[in-house]
């Protein structure tokens, strides 16, 4: 055999061994549609909190519900849509959806990010506000990292932005609004675009 069979060989084998440790069916039209929610959930808030409550939110007010239905609104709907064309994306590549990779890296990806979640709300149960933007960009950034070792690797570098924006956000409370939408809402379309044109569509 050539050298060049040989590498042929290598590489094949190679790519063999990460599909099967890998979950590499991410799709990165979710994480296009994930930012659009995130800017369209962001603008509606906005709205919400500056012609009802001059900018100021109450844990027991309707506003500050409203505010906390439409983030969860968002990630609803985020989650289904990276479901259903992440399961579209993994039929078409005949690879399975639910298997030992996929596990893992749903494993490591709800850790960090529930411990994240039930953080953000002992601080909204205290009352610091101003905290939240900043926290849920980091505990969001270390799942995508975490998880990373169990998908496209690619995703760490998205989760080291979003860990980056946070620590901003602590920095500067203030502008932790502002700093959420750059991280969920415009870096997800901008790393979805990326992720979509380098896997989902063969560039030859």
């Amino acid at each position: 055999m050539s050298n060049e069979e040989y590498l042929k060989d290598i590489s094949e084998i190679k790519n063999l061994m990460n599909k099967s440790s890998r979950f590499i069916s991410l799709s990165g039209l979710s994480g296009i549609m994930a930012g659009i929610y995130a800017l369209i959930g962001a603008s509606a808030a906005y709205w919400l909190v500056t012609t009802y409550s001059n900018s100021e939110l109450y844990l027991d007010g309707w506003v500050f519900r409203t505010a906390m239905l439409i983030l969860f609104l968002v990630a609803f709907f985020s989650v289904v849509t990276g479901i259903v064309l992440t399961t579209r994306k993994a039929k078409k590549n005949n690879e399975k959806i639910w298997d030992n990779s996929s596990k893992r890296l749903l494993l490591n990806f709800l850790i960090p990010l529930i411990v994240g979640g039930l953080y953000c709300l002992i601080i909204l149960s205290q009352g610091r506000y101003g905290q939240t933007g900043g926290l849920m960009l980091i505990f969001y950034g270390l799942a995508l990292v975490n998880a990373s070792k169990y998908s496209i690797g690619d995703i760490k570098y998205l989760g080291y932005i979003e860990i980056t924006l946070g620590l901003i956000a602590a920095l500067f409370p203030g502008y932790g609004f502002w700093l959420w939408v750059i991280g969920f809402g415009i870096m997800h379309i901008l790393y979805g675009t990326w992720m979509h044109f380098k896997y989902d569509i063969k560039i030859k």
